[in-house]
């Protein structure tokens, strides 16, 4: 019987490598990282922002498989949440701007005037959004 569950945390680690490795791969690929160093001009430190990345995963995955118990309150929970907003909407805003969904979208509409107001308007969408779904969690 020990055997089946050997089998199912070796099946369970593997397949878990495999998908972070693969988000991983995609966000380097697409040049997030890249692109974020660029816009805060630290380049040189692109290896910090890699291994931060990838330690986030590991760490975010380990917490989410054991469910440790993390002595922040709510106050930590808080901050954990603005981090984690932080990073959703960078990567939505990043993947939008790599794929160049906006400047498409606003040539096939012939719509020239207040196309930052419609960004904002999205961020502030996803916010809200985000807001609402924790806030009414049931």
């Amino acid at each position: 019987m020990w055997w089946k569950e050997l089998l199912m945390a070796v099946v369970g680690l593997c397949s878990g490598l495999a998908v972070a490795g693969g988000l991983f791969a995609l966000i380097i690929a697409l040049g997030l990282v890249a692109e974020f160093a660029d816009q805060t001009h630290t380049a040189r430190q692109i290896l910090w922002y890699e291994d931060a990345v990838a330690a986030g995963g590991i760490i975010g995955n380990l917490i989410s498989i054991y469910q440790f118990p993390l002595p922040f309150g709510d106050v930590g929970a808080g901050i954990f949440g603005i981090f984690a907003g932080i990073f959703v909407g960078a990567w939505a805003m990043a993947l939008t701007e790599i794929i160049n969904i906006i400047p498409i979208f606003a040539r096939r509409v012939n719509f020239r005037r207040g196309l930052e107001l419609v960004i904002i308007s999205m961020a502030l969408g996803r916010t809200a959004g985000s807001l609402i779904y924790y806030y009414f969690r049931f």
